[in-house]
């Protein structure tokens, strides 16, 4: 998917919302547990109920491949089913690959190469250009590099500043910048829990896509996020994954993930 089809998918569902699919087995509804195919099941039946409201999937890998080659297989099925039953959809691969050049280009071809593959993979920055650039040789994919994330830890590193009161993710910003990609093929992951640093972001980086997690279930604010983070092309995917895929545990779990998502569309509306 180009940058002007998500554009224009944004507007059309007034809609920058991305469903994490970080699909727990151990949280899955009871009814669930323990039946055949019951990961993929819930997969199915939380995207059959959230794509109205949604313009993103973001199933992240650790919850597959912890799973061992059945959990991995399932992951490619749920991108799959995502890209056949709703090719609107924009899917990221959220596995923050990053290595020496030639294993990053092992990992790009096993994550880019196929028939149903996602659109986009998040990446480490911290090993420099050439543990990133593999992942843009495929010119029809995007790269999401971690800049500025949303967990307490990111300002172990990711805030350290230099002589010039620079911080470490704003050269991340800058230098990446040169490595070809450009806002039609790379993104930025800035979490919502920075609020006001999303100011500094853009100042480096106006027209990128933002990927946005921290969302809901770990208190970051839509509204920050939106008055700090928009640009005139929206420049932004919002994600939440807990907050609406495990909202309820009953049979009705796909109802209510489906309201969920529908009070963050709308939420979201005023702002594109």
């Amino acid at each position: 998917m180009n940058r002007q089809q998500l554009i224009a998918n944004i507007r059309s569902k007034r809609s920058f919302l991305c469903v994490g699919l970080d699909t727990d087995p151990l949280k899955l509804p009871k009814h669930l547990q323990g039946e055949d195919d019951a990961v993929f099941r819930f997969n199915c039946a939380i995207v059959d109920a959230t794509a109205p409201f949604c313009v993103a999937y973001k199933p992240n890998l650790a919850f597959y491949e912890a799973a061992g080659p059945a959990g991995v297989e399932v992951y490619e099925r749920t991108v799959a089913y995502i890209k056949s039953h709703y090719p609107d959809q924009f899917v990221i691969a959220d596995a923050k690959r990053g290595d020496i050049g030639n294993t990053s280009s092992l990992y790009a071809r096993a994550m880019f190469e196929g028939e149903h593959t996602a659109d986009a993979l998040t990446v480490a920055p911290y090993m420099g250009k050439d543990s990133v650039t593999p992942f843009l040789q495929y010119e029809d994919k995007w790269v999401v590099l971690l800049a500025l994330t949303s967990n307490p830890g990111s300002h172990d590193f990711q805030m350290l500043e230099d002589a010039k009161g620079k911080c470490l993710f704003e050269h991340v910003l800058e230098t990446s910048q040169q490595w070809g990609a450009g806002a039609d093929r790379m993104m930025y992951v800035v979490g919502a829990t920075q609020g006001k640093l999303f100011e500094r972001v853009r100042k480096v980086a106006p027209d990128h896509f933002l990927l946005v997690p921290g969302v809901g279930a770990q208190g970051g604010s839509l509204d920050d996020v939106c008055h700090y983070g928009l640009n005139a092309d929206c420049g932004l995917l919002v994600n939440s994954s807990r907050g609406i895929i495990f909202a309820d545990s009953s049979e009705h779990f796909a109802e209510v993930a489906a309201e969920k998502a529908q009070e963050l569309q709308q939420a979201m509306s005023r702002w594109v």
